[in-house]
């Protein structure tokens, strides 16, 4: 394998090997600090972040405000809190080593109050600031104000050119680094446009090449691109090491960082990585942020498979085929639908799937007693995790607050799943996002019997090769 040399990222030489920060909790200081302890650039996500009592336990997030605009407010004090937490934790470990990057989401609920007041109160902790799910313009602004790098996560060439040109420009000094994040490889929520399809991938180099080349033509030629996704063993990918086509570039590891000793995942999740098989993480559009995201496919995402296809067409009116009519709700008032949907209502009820759902767009879902009433309390406990949610037509911005559309239960409380997962919830009830090439633990003899290194074990072994 080729040497590993470090490079200029952020205004000082680390190696070229990046944690990716991953959702809530699970990307943490812990992690973050070990990973740059051993040289590198650790991640701590600061998306929702939990934060700790004076004993040093876990400060779960309960929220008590009436409305959602209540909640709302509380879950920013909470993200604030955590992401100061979590770099102070990091900073302890990282002795002086490495870099210490924070993630948000651009599409988080308070993204920017969260990353200023994070920023604020944790001064001189934090060398940068990595932000994806969605268009970022606003995060060369903050990250100026605060004197750190900013780490913009993209998915093209194209988006990075709309970027710079409508505000990156203006800040270029503070530019540490573009991650290019792959839609078809990475974990968690993909920038796939809409003129990309989520079933025919596309290979990374000559994508990464024409952002490479985009970023020339701006005089970026010197700025590292972070290669995302899909990369486990470095030798893998030694023909973009020290390629002067490409220019500088360091690789990202998201889910590789899942399983070490400082991963605060629970060991059951641990051992479920250890047993994951190839085609067992799903590229799935149940999102309530409207992207698609990987995770692992149990029995969580089945379900939502399987309520997306007890679906059916209706109109308000007979219309066309739409002739049969059909009775919805405890009123039972009528819409129609085709005779062929209703006989395939009658067939779902029988099954036990007797409440049908509306969604936004003139369909029902035929759901069970149980899972309408927890999709109507999950939408009206919604503590605005994200700036527009589908599943709860939330919307942060005023005056109401809501996206104008009804909200959909095709979806699901991202924020209720990803919370009970990384605090020990049920692994097959809950989302659990992961890498495709998570079903490599199995196979990877570094694992063997179960082995579990530490953060800095795991650098030394990228460094090593296989």
């Amino acid at each position: 394998m080729k040497a590993i040399n470090t490079i200029r990222m952020g205004g000082v030489d680390v190696l070229p090997l990046v944690e990716g920060g991953k959702g809530v909790a699970v990307s943490n200081g812990r992690t973050c600090g070990a990973w740059a302890s051993a040289g590198g650039v650790g991640t701590f996500s600061a998306v929702n972040a939990d934060s700790y009592d004076p004993d040093g336990s876990i400060i779960r997030q309960i929220y008590h405000g009436k409305t959602r605009r209540d909640r709302h407010e509380e879950l920013v004090e909470y993200g604030i809190m955590g992401g100061i937490a979590q770099a102070q934790r990091a900073w302890d470990m990282a002795g002086g080593k490495g870099r210490i990057h924070a993630n948000i989401l651009w599409e988080m609920g308070g993204a920017e109050r969260v990353a200023r007041g994070m920023l604020e109160g944790a001064r001189g902790l934090i060398h940068g600031v990595t932000c994806g799910a969605g268009m970022p313009y606003k995060l060369a602004e903050v990250a100026r104000d605060y004197g750190v790098h900013y780490y913009p996560i993209i998915s093209s060439a194209r988006a990075f050119a709309a970027l710079w040109k409508r505000a990156y420009h203006k800040t270029s000094e503070w530019l540490g680094g573009v991650v290019y994040e792959d839609p078809w490889l990475a974990g968690g929520h993909n920038g796939l446009s809409n003129s990309e399809n989520p079933k025919v991938p596309e290979a990374p180099f000559p994508r990464v090449l024409k952002l490479r080349q985009q970023m020339r033509e701006f005089g970026l030629g010197d700025v590292p691109i972070i290669m995302a996704g899909g990369v486990w063993w470095l030798e893998e990918w030694e023909d973009w090491i020290d390629n002067p086509d490409l220019g500088p570039i360091a690789f990202q590891f998201g889910t590789r960082p899942l399983l070490t000793q400082e991963s605060p995942i629970s060991d059951a999740w641990k051992q479920r990585l250890l047993t994951l098989k190839s085609g067992d993480v799903l590229l799935q559009p149940f999102s309530p942020t409207g992207f698609y995201s990987s995770a692992v496919r149990n029995e969580f995402l089945r379900e939502l498979e399987d309520r997306n296809e007890r679906q059916v067409a209706y109109t308000a009116e007979p219309v066309g085929e739409h002739m049969a009519e059909y009775g919805v709700g405890p009123r039972k008032r009528p819409v129609f639908v085709t005779p062929h949907d209703l006989a395939r209502i009658a067939h779902w009820e029988a099954e036990g799937f007797t409440e049908a759902m509306r969604t936004p767009d003139n369909t029902l879902i035929f759901v069970t007693p149980e899972k309408s009433r927890e999709i109507v309390k999950d939408q009206v406990d919604c503590m605005g995790c994200l700036s527009a949610c589908r599943f709860s037509n939330w919307s942060q911005h005023e005056p109401d607050f809501d996206n104008g559309r009804r909200a959909d239960p095709r979806s699901f409380c991202i924020q209720k799943t990803l919370q009970d997962v990384s605090h020990d919830g049920a692994l097959e009830k809950n989302l659990m996002f992961a890498g495709h090439n998570a079903y490599r633990f199995g196979s990877d003899p570094f694992y063997s019997n179960g082995f579990i290194p530490g953060a800095k074990q795991l650098v030394e072994r990228i460094l090593t090769g296989r």
